[in-house]
Formats: structure tokens, sequence, C-alpha cells
């Protein structure tokens, strides 16, 4: 039973879970201190072993043993997590959970401490951000039925960032690495709470920042040396402040306040099949002029109050700003190749000569055209939350009811333009052309969200039972400022409803079973909305699995059926199409996810730790009709029904182990990933459903990478680090999207140290 008078720890509020000194606590000026922790949707390990649904919780020491800061590598340790990669380091994720499109993490709910932290997540959710995981405290992932108490996108999962929390005691820490191809990473903080006659106080600074040149290189060409700048940097600063006030009734005020900036010398252009196995570090001249700047500004305020032992109240207001500009190679235009697409010239279409181009190798007396696009945009986010949690019995069940209400607004304003450059046949550039401001594309689409949900949990002996719904309604307005689109401007509004129950058993407190239903939803955006006339996407959901935990052994095993009725897919990304949704109509999503962790120096009484685990995933997509769209450009179109989803493996397993002693440590992590098709229409060659060249189709490899990190701790506070990642330097093809074939990161060494002191 979870009922109680005096409830110190974890509490489920509504959609956060949280430790709450409760009012009763406020009251006894005896009794020990405690701190609100960071807002989760789980809570901890511990909690997440007894969630009647699929949670997995990943802590400090996940992100911090391996050195990570890639997201990518960060969750290959949680089954049913589906990963494209793009750029090696983890900037653009595309993360999928269960089978959902994968594309820029577009399908999931993404959070950080429970606020929604994509800049539009109605609007445009696939907008090129991800916070920093080198700066996280923790992750959450939350699939299946458990995903009724958020939104929007619910018919994948949940992924919330913990960034670091005020330390109740004083707390100062460093970590600082230095690494292959001129990587620096430095991750520190300072905090603090004080008690005081006004109550306590609390703040945290931190700082993150890494910086890379990259591991490839551009080609030189007439005019230009070549550049083994190919990195990028990144700062993102935090300052978080809190107030628990000495009332008789248990309030807390936190606010927080975040910055992002990344400069990134990226591209979407990938390279030709017959380059890529020669040397996949390689890019071509014609991408020298690609570069990305992201800014990012966000906040919340948020208010704790526990009117009763039994109530708990939190209400947040938040906002963000998100700005972005990525200058990159669009198309081929005029000049000998004529007109051409990206990924058609690098599957050599036009007799090879739009290959030649990018290379900058054509015959003599022959130019083309670069055209580079300034994809300027801008998008907002802000809202505001409130959640209850009410805990009461009735007769022999206990209960724990959930409530809340969410006012939300986001959008995006695109403003863009075309720079023409034109290129010689020994790759020198001529001429250079500027578009107009706008000329390219200016528009704006906007969302207004208002979200209800509410969900029991009940408990009756050994069972639970755990029933909830949600509704949203929305208001989208697209508006077309380009000449003769205004035909496009208008207003729609969505109303979208999910629903779903869990049921569980506990054995033992060792054992436990639990079955869970559940129909989710994700949005379009309102150019799809209001142009094209696309409804939400919508899925029913099942799952079944297990859990044992004794001693230093854990298992979980749990099998999925996910139906999507109208799985909503973007049409293109990089290349000449429209980048709106499409309606791709009915795939089945199923598999087996497997969990196992096991501490033998624990088990066995060694007087040291030696962990193992195993992280498999099996993902069975199928396309139950054939796509309804006509367009070459789109790696959904062409797709037969009985055929597979793009990007999503088969099979994928992760597996490690560790020593570690009183004063050293030693991991090895291993990932496998299966090679997927990168096309609904599964083929293998390099052609689009029109039998056109196109680098976009085809298949990626099937890998093994292997890390391997070590630790001395020379006094207390002070550790020595170092790693390698993908030591067997594995070269792979983890993607053909944006542009053509895309290498993961090669072997990458570092060393470095970390400081960890109270104060």
């Amino acid at each position: 039973m979870f009922h109680s008078k005096r409830v110190i720890g974890p509490l489920s509020l509504a959609c956060l879970s949280v430790s709450v000194a409760t009012a009763a606590q406020a009251v006894d000026k005896d009794a020990p201190p405690t701190i609100l922790d960071t807002v989760k949707v789980i809570g901890d390990p511990s909690k997440a072993r007894d969630m009647p649904a699929s949670a997995q919780y990943l802590d400090t020491g996940d992100i911090r043993d391996q050195t990570y800061s890639d997201i990518n590598r960060i969750l290959r340790k949680v089954p049913g997590v589906n990963i494209r990669e793009e750029d090696g380091f983890g900037l653009f994720p595309n993360i999928s959970f269960r089978g959902v499109d994968t594309t820029r993490s577009a399908k999931i709910t993404v959070m950080e401490d429970g606020v929604l932290t994509a800049p539009a997540p109605y609007s445009s959710p696939a907008a090129y951000f991800n916070p920093a995981g080198g700066r996280m405290s923790g992750v959450e992932v939350m699939k299946g039925g458990s995903q009724v108490k958020y939104g929007p996108h619910i018919t994948g999962g949940v992924l919330n960032y913990l960034s670091t929390p005020i330390p109740e005691d004083g707390k100062a820490y460093l970590k600082t690495i230095y690494g292959s191809y001129d990587e620096v990473r430095s991750h520190g903080y300072v905090g603090k709470t004080h008690d005081t006659e006004f109550g306590r106080f609390g703040y945290l600074v931190e700082g993150f920042y890494r910086r890379s040149d990259g591991f490839k290189t551009i080609d030189s060409t007439a005019g230009y040396e070549g550049s083994d700048n190919t990195g990028f940097s990144q700062v993102e600063p935090m300052v978080r402040l809190m107030w628990e006030p000495n009332t008789e009734m248990y309030q807390r005020l936190e606010v927080k306040f975040g910055y992002s900036n990344m400069d990134a010398d990226e591209t979407y252009l990938g390279l030709s099949e017959t380059d890529f196995r020669r040397d996949p570090y390689r890019r071509y001249a014609a991408s020298r002029f690609d570069n990305i700047e992201t800014e990012h500004f966000r906040g919340f305020a948020r208010y704790f109050i526990s009117p009763t032992d039994d109530l708990d109240i939190v209400t947040t207001a938040y906002y963000s700003e998100f700005a972005r500009n990525w200058s990159k190679l669009n198309d081929l235009r005029g000049g000998t190749p004529g007109n051409m697409n990206l990924s058609a010239a690098l599957a050599g279409a036009n007799n090879g000569l739009g290959l030649s181009c990018l290379r900058g190798e054509l015959a003599a007396g022959q130019s083309c055209g670069l055209r580079v696009r300034d994809n300027n945009r801008e998008y907002y986010l802000g809202g505001v939350e409130s959640v209850a949690n009410y805990r009461f019995d009735l007769g022999e069940t206990s209960h724990e009811l959930s409530g809340g209400f969410r006012y939300h607004e986001d959008g995006e304003k695109r403003f863009q333009h075309d720079t023409t450059y034109t290129q010689s046949d020994s790759g020198a550039i001529t001429n250079k052309v500027v578009g107009a401001p706008g000329s390219q594309d200016n528009r704006r689409q906007d969302t207004r969200a208002y979200a209800f949900f509410l969900k029991d949990r009940i408990e009756f002996g050994n069972w639970g039972f755990t029933p909830g719904i949600r509704y949203e309604h929305l208001v989208q307005t697209n508006q077309n400022f380009n000449p003769g689109k205004s035909n496009e401007s208008g207003t729609s509004s969505l109303d979208m409803y999910a629903g779903g129950a869990s049921l569980d058993y506990k054995f033992s407190d060792e054992f436990m079973m639990f079955g869970s239903v559940h129909k989710g939803f994700s949005p379009p955006g309102p150019q799809d909305a209001v142009v094209d006339g696309l409804t939400e996407e919508s899925s029913n959901a099942y799952e079944l699995g297990a859990r044992y935990t004794r001693g230093a052994f854990s298992a979980e095993v749990i099998g999925f059926y996910t139906q999507f009725e109208n799985l909503l897919v973007v049409d293109s990304i990089g290349g000449t199409g429209s980048d709106n949704n499409q309606n791709f109509g009915e795939v089945d999503s199923r598999g087996v996810e497997l969990a196992l962790n096991f501490d033998a120096g624990q088990a066995f009484g060694w007087g040291f730790r030696n962990p193992y685990f195993v992280s498999f995933t099996y993902t069975d997509t199928v396309q139950l009709n054939d796509a309804a769209s006509s367009d070459a450009e789109s790696i959904f179109s062409f797709g037969k029904k009985g055929n597979r989803m793009p990007y999503i493996p088969e099979y994928a397993v992760s597996f490690g182990s560790g020593i570690h002693f009183d004063k050293w440590g030693l991991d090895v992590t291993g990932n496998y990933v299966g090679e997927t098709y990168t096309s609904a229409s599964n083929t293998s060659l390099q052609l689009d459903g029109g039998g056109n060249p196109d680098a976009r189709f085809g298949k990626t490899d099937d890998y093994v990478i292997v890390d391997v990190s070590a630790y001395y701790q020379v006094t207390k506070g002070i550790k020595l680090l170092g790693g390698v990642q993908n030591a067997n330097n594995e070269e792979y093809n983890v993607s053909r999207q944006p542009h053509g074939p895309r290498p993961g990161m090669p072997i990458f060494a570092y060393g470095g140290f970390e400081l960890d002191f109270d104060i």
C-alpha cells in the first residue's frame, strides 16, 4: 500500500515523479531535511523496477563511466530503442522507440526535467536540437502503456533528460578530457543548499563545453586548400535556484535558466558508394560552404505545494526560443550536369557528371552550379502546466489519482534564401549570386494546444491496475507569404484522444508480471493539417512483460505489439521534395526486449565489483499496405505490402562487463546493430521508386563497435580517466540520409581527470 500520512521519497505527481518533503515534515522542525529532487518521470532505478510498464532509468554512472556525451551511445543500453546515427558525434540524433519513424526523433516526446524540450514539439518537432548528453545526471525512457500522462507524441515513447539537481550538501564538480581530433570536453558545476530562518535556499551554477576539429577531411581543389576542420563547438551553461519557505504547509519555488550555442561545420552531403568504401571520412570540396549555427534560450519557474499530507500540486510555467541557420549545399543548378538532386549525383546520374561536379573534376571547358540554401528558421514554445496527485484508500484498495492540464503554444518561422556558386572544370569558384532574403521560403506555422489527462493507480493486495485517459485539442495555423501560395494559409483544429490500462501482479518482492493496452497519437504539423488535411497518427499498442530481481541479478523481458493505423512519415529529408508529412498507412511493429544484469563480485563476495549486462532488441516491422505516395523523391514511396520499414534493424544487442576495485576500474562495452533497408521499397540498389539513381536508397551496414574506459582514484575527490571508443576501429555506414552514405565515428581515444569535492 502506498497510502500514508507522511510520505518522504519518490511520489508520482501526475506526469512527474519527485521527492517531496511533506507538510507533516514541515511542521516537525527536528525531522531531517529533504531536498526536492529534479523532476523525473520514473524517479529512480528502484522505482523503475516496480513500474507496470517498460521503464528504464540510466543514472549518472551510466553516462560518466564511459565519458559519453553522444546520446546515441548512451541509449544503446536501453532495449527497444532504434537509433539512426548521422554525424558521428550525436549532434543530430534520430531516435525511435519500437519501430516508429526515426527521422529527427520527431515521433517521441522529448523532455528535460519534465518540460518539453524540442523547439516546437507540435508545429515542427524535427528541429535539429538535442541537449548535450554529457551535461545530464540521468536519462529516463518510458514505452508502452505508461505514456498516457505525456504528449504530444505517444505512439513511440518518452525520453526525459535529467539535468544536474541542486545538491543538498555543498558540491563542486569538474570533469575535463582531451581526445582524438583535438576534442576538448569539460563539464563542471558548483551548488549548495543553505538553511536560514526564512527557509531553505539552494543554487546550482553549471557549465558544459565541447569542441572538436572533426574526423573528416574536405578535398582540396583549385583556389581551395582543403580542410580538416569539419567539427563543431558546443556551449551549455545553466543556473538553478530554489526556495523552500518555513511555513506550516510545504512549498517550494524553483527556477531554471539554460542556454545552448552550437557552431558546426556539418553537411548533408555524403559520398558515392565507391568513394565511401575507399575512404568513408572524405568530404567533397563542394561541401566546403556548409555550416550550421544554433542558439537556444530556455527556462522555467516551478511551484510545488502540499496542502495536505495526501495532496501534492506542481505548477510549471516554461518558455524557450531556438534559432538556427544551416547553410548547406542543396542541389546542383545549371551548367554541364544541369539541375540535379545531390543524391542522384552521388549515385551516378547523367553519366556521372553530377558526381564529377561534386568532386571538382569536370572535363575542360565544363562548369556547374552549386546551390547553397540558408535554412534560416526560428522557433518558440511556451506554456503552463499544472498536475496534481491525491492519495486515498477506498475499502480494501489504495489509490493514487493523478490529473493535469497544460496550455501550450509553439511555432516555427522560415525565412530562407539561396546562394548559387558557379564552379569551373577545375573546381574553382568563378561567380556567386545571392538570392533575396525570404525568396526560397517565407512562411510560419503555429499551434495552440490544450491537454488534459487523468490516471489512477489502484492497488489491491498483490494486484495493481492503472487506467488512464488523455485528450488534446489543437488549433493550428499555417501562413505562407511566398507569392502565389496564399492559398496555403489557413487554420484548422484537431481533437486527439488516447487511453490505456495496465494490469500487474507481484508474485513476491522479487518477481512481477505486467501487461498493458494503450491507444496513442502523434499530431501532424500545421502545414500538413491545413494544406494536406492530414489527421493524427494513431496506434494501438500491447505489451506483456516480466521482471525479476534478486541480489546481484536482475532480468526483464517484454514482448510488444503495436498497430499503427495511419503512420505519418516525412515525405523527404534533404532532397528536392516537400519535406511535408504523408500518411503512409498501416504498419505492424512487434518484438522482444530483454535486459539482463549481474554482478559476480557482489554475488560471490569477491571484495570487488564485476558487473555484466546484456540488452537485446528484436523488432519486426511490416507494411500492411502499398505506399500511397508516388513521389519518387521520398524513401517511403513505392513501399510494398509485406516490406520492412526503413532504418529499423531486426536485431540490436549491447553487452558489457567491468571490474572495479577501491582504487581503479575498467569497463568494456560492445554494441551490435544489424543492417537495415533505407527505403520502404526494400531495395538493395541505389534506385528510387521510379528507377532513377539515388544514393539514399539501399542498405546500411551491420556493425560491432567496442568501447573501453578506465579510471584510477588518486585520492578522495581526484580521479584520472581514459578510454577508447570504437576501439576496433570499425568502418561502417550508419545512414544514407540526408544524401548518401555516412560513417560512424572512427576510433576515438581520450584522457582526462575528474574532481568531485564537498564544499
